[in-house]
């Protein structure tokens, strides 16, 4: 696909067949669902995707500064264009340099990592979003990019609908994040409502202060979603219908938990099987029919402020544009399936079972 010359094009070819290979043993249900992509897509996500697991594991495995060093290092040469003599180091410098993808967006997805890893709490919404930022606003731009769509508003909006992704992950799994010692809501909010963090993540419960905290965030999610709305149509007709689904199941989950009483302590929100299949055909009619939206979300909503230095990392890349290569995806495209696929690619990145070793398995 980025290669010139049949040795370099066989090179390339062996490269991503191990990047499909690492995602086809631990991501099973995204491997499957990204055959159903676009080719020019679905290979460049392959080797991004493949990069940013190997980073997560590594850092994951021990948390120490090390390791965090380490990987920072690979990402410098694969930067120089001299990556690591790993097939997922090469294909990701390929991928970044074809697609101009700044060194700030997978930099900023390493920080949300040792965040982690530093079991980092939030005083505030705003600290939160910043966390949000770099665990899924940075997938967000990246995948933006490999669409094609690098106009500032457009990849603001991308990485709204990261952030409100991630706040909706946090809302849904506010008691399995406990039970790991882990604690992601607002101290600020709990404490208005009455909660001691530190008590509390003692002996986690649900009560209705605790649901007070839960509905504030599903509302500041629920925000970002409709800002990023008007942005989905700015993208490629053909990349509307799996976004624009990513975004109705997510909010879906905020959706179901507010129907069943906001408690994510002693269960888990999910989508019923036949409500998923009713968004995807929603989000699928709504792409076929829509039109580009004259109007652009940045008219009204500047920049979410905790994700503007990667919006600013894009424009500020003077590098010559990527030459996009041919469409080379299946005669037939299937749009739902893309969908799945998208949110395949969130769910994994944002990590939110990370700490149960089950990352991406169905």
């Amino acid at each position: 696909m980025f290669p010139h010359s049949h040795s370099a094009e066989g090179a390339w070819r062996a490269d991503l067949a191990a990047c499909r290979s690492l995602l086809r043993g631990g991501s099973r249900s995204f491997y499957a669902a990204s055959f159903l992509l676009p080719r020019r897509v679905r290979e460049p996500a392959s080797a991004l995707y493949a990069f940013c697991r190997i980073a997560d594991d590594a850092i994951d495995l021990d948390g120490s500064a090390e390791s965090l060093r380490q990987m920072h290092a690979r990402l410098d040469r694969a930067y120089r264009g001299q990556p690591d003599s790993c097939a997922v180091d090469r294909a990701f410098a390929a991928t970044v340099a074809r697609y101009a993808i700044p060194r700030a967006l997978p930099e900023a997805l390493f920080e949300g990592f040792a965040w982690d890893a530093e079991n980092r709490r939030y005083e505030v919404l705003d600290d939160l979003q910043a966390y949000g930022a770099r665990v899924a606003g940075s997938v967000g731009a990246m995948m933006a990019l490999l669409m094609d769509a690098r106009d500032p508003r457009t990849v603001a909006r991308a990485c709204d609908l990261g952030v409100a992704m991630q706040l909706t992950n946090i809302a849904r799994d506010v008691g399995e994040d406990a039970r790991a010692g882990r604690l992601y809501l607002p101290m600020q909010w709990l404490r208005e409502a009455g909660i001691d963090p530190d008590v509390w993540l003692r002996a986690p419960k649900f009560d209705g202060a605790l649901a007070t905290v839960v509905e504030r965030l599903l509302l500041a999610a629920e925000r970002l979603y409709r800002r990023a709305d008007i942005g989905i149509t700015h993208l490629p007709r053909a990349c509307r219908p799996g976004i624009g689904a990513a975004r109705y199941l997510y909010a879906e989950i905020g959706h179901h938990l507010q129907r069943n009483g906001l408690d994510s302590v002693s269960k888990r929100a999910a989508v019923p099987p036949s409500r998923k299949a009713a968004l995807l055909l929603r989000a699928v009619s709504l792409a076929a029919g829509g039109r580009r939206s004259d109007r652009h979300p940045s008219d009204r909503h500047p920049c979410l402020a905790q994700t503007a230095f990667l919006v600013d990392a894009v424009a500020a890349d003077r590098t010559s544009r990527a030459l996009r290569p041919g469409a080379q995806g299946p005669s037939r495209w299937n749009p739902a399936a893309q969908a799945v696929w998208v949110l395949e690619l969130f769910e994994r990145l944002e990590r939110r079972d990370r700490l149960e070793g089950s990352i991406g398995k169905p």
